[in-house]
């Protein structure tokens, strides 16, 4: 009798690291959401369909939910941002999602990347570390790197 194999990817373990640096840990990420916009053009004479020609891919935002940290690093890039430094707050922005041995199973790598949109925590008394509800951030493009 064949012993079934344990299932490597269990569950997700990923790390998110700012121009190769870990500023936090994250309980959620949201991958972007892809999709090629097309333009219809209607030919004469064929009214069977319309072709649809594709134009470009738009790539979603990224989501970094329930994270924890004990540096102030992610909140100044923000404010970076809301200060209207875009062109200096565009960082690397790589995540690696590993398989329950520690071995990485995919690397997303996000070009030009900078945040758009942070949610603070519920603050605690009993807690002395910083929370961020969420993270969300826009790139200009990214690699996927299937180990």
């Amino acid at each position: 009798m064949a012993v079934p194999l344990p299932e490597p990817h269990a569950s997700f373990r990923f790390a998110v690291m700012v121009d190769d640096i870990h500023h936090a840990t994250f309980t959620e990420c949201k991958l972007p959401d892809l999709q090629v916009e097309t333009e219809e053009i209607k030919e004469g004479g064929q009214n069977t369909f319309s072709h649809k020609l594709p134009v470009r891919v738009n790539a979603g935002s990224v989501s970094l939910r329930h994270g924890i940290t004990r540096s102030g690093d992610l909140l100044k890039w923000y404010f970076q941002v809301l200060s209207g430094d875009i062109e200096n707050a565009t960082r690397q922005v790589t995540v690696v999602v590993y398989d329950v041995t520690g071995t990485p199973l995919a690397t997303w790598s996000f070009r030009n990347a900078y945040p758009v949109k942070w949610s603070g925590p519920t603050l605690k008394t009993d807690d002395n570390s910083v929370a961020i509800e969420e993270l969300e951030f826009v790139h200009h493009g990214f690699t996927v790197d299937l180990s």
